[in-house]
């Protein structure tokens, strides 16, 4: 007999912009999947605050601009900075949920200035403890203008039940190195957090089931114009530049055979469910273990520096 797990999959419209607002709906959501029992809830690249979408339409390249720099002076105000005890709620409403959680915001972290900001993939444990804080490691093409390049600190997995659980955020997940550090942990249960896209999820969530004879989720956000609030900086422009659909969600999960066990939902929102056997990937397995039995260590190995990067230290 094996312990299935029950995932709670919440693809949401973020309260763009507004850390406390946000803050409420995620206690708000693990509130509704602890009334279903589940756990582990895992939600989307950058949930908090928001991602970036007015790069792209506001001219987010344009230097020394004035509303660049405002928007972004915002967008750091609207940022999560843990030590300052910012997700203290979320990891109450986790402890008395017994449930575990990925959850994706833009990190200002204290010990890199506290200014700069980072994407980050933080998981809290059953315990309401803060375990990890992944900071993600290459920002994609225009994402690069507001968010810092991470460190491999966060490159680590946990203890879920019977699996074994680590996550990526967006397009680290095409970086197999990055995902040769997590199968080299044992994962076996593997969150990919996204901004927003079938385009992404469809195609790649089952090829990575299947490569890493993992179970895969993908979780994503939407967003439309009607979410950017009336009080962030250049509101109208930036509802103006952006598509009628900029993030359409695509939110899913793949089984270690590659087959569907929630398809991609598009378009709207909602909060799914589904029971994950861990006995599946050990049937998957038999033939195949990337870093198991059809790995050669002594052919190719991968070197991994899991140490937090800082500019300063300091021997007292």
């Amino acid at each position: 007999m094996t312990n299935h797990l029950k995932l709670a999959l919440p693809q949401l419209a973020p309260k763009w912009l507004s850390r406390d607002e946000g803050l409420a709906q995620v206690i708000e959501t693990i509130e509704a999947a602890s009334k279903e029992t589940a756990d582990l809830i895992v939600f989307s690249e950058s949930f908090l605050p928001g991602y970036p979408f007015w790069l792209d339409g506001t001219g987010g390249a344009n230097f020394d601009n004035d509303r660049q720099k405002a928007i972004f002076a915002h967008y750091s105000d609207q940022a999560v900075t843990i030590e300052d005890g910012h997700l203290d709620a979320v990891c109450a409403a986790l402890k008395a949920a017994d449930m575990a959680c990925y959850l994706g915001l833009i990190e200002r972290p204290r010990n890199r200035t506290g200014h700069s900001l980072y994407c980050s993939y933080v998981y809290i444990d059953k315990t309401g403890t803060v375990q990890s804080i992944h900071r993600k490691l290459q920002p994609t093409y225009e994402e690069r203008l507001v968010w810092s390049p991470g460190d491999g600190h966060g490159l680590v997995t946990h203890a879920l039940g019977d699996f074994t659980v680590g996550g990526l955020n967006c397009w680290e997940n095409w970086m197999p190195l990055a995902r040769a550090a997590l199968y080299g942990q044992g994962e076996d249960l593997h969150v990919m957090g996204w901004p927003g896209s079938d385009r992404n999820t469809r195609d790649l969530t089952p090829v990575l089931a299947k490569e890493g004879r993992s179970y895969c989720v993908s979780v994503s956000a939407i967003m439309r114009p009607s979410d950017v609030r009336d009080d962030t900086p250049f509101a109208e422009e930036i509802r103006a530049s952006l598509s009628e659909m900029p993030a359409n969600g695509g939110s899913c999960v793949a089984a270690p055979d590659g087959s569907w066990v929630l398809e991609p939902l598009i378009g709207e929102t909602g909060l799914r469910y589904c029971e994950l056997d861990p006995a599946f990937v050990r049937r998957e397995r038999q033939n195949f273990d990337p870093a198991g039995h059809y790995s050669r260590p002594d052919v190719t190995q991968l070197t991994v520096d899991r140490r937090r990067q800082t500019t300063t230290v300091f021997r007292d």
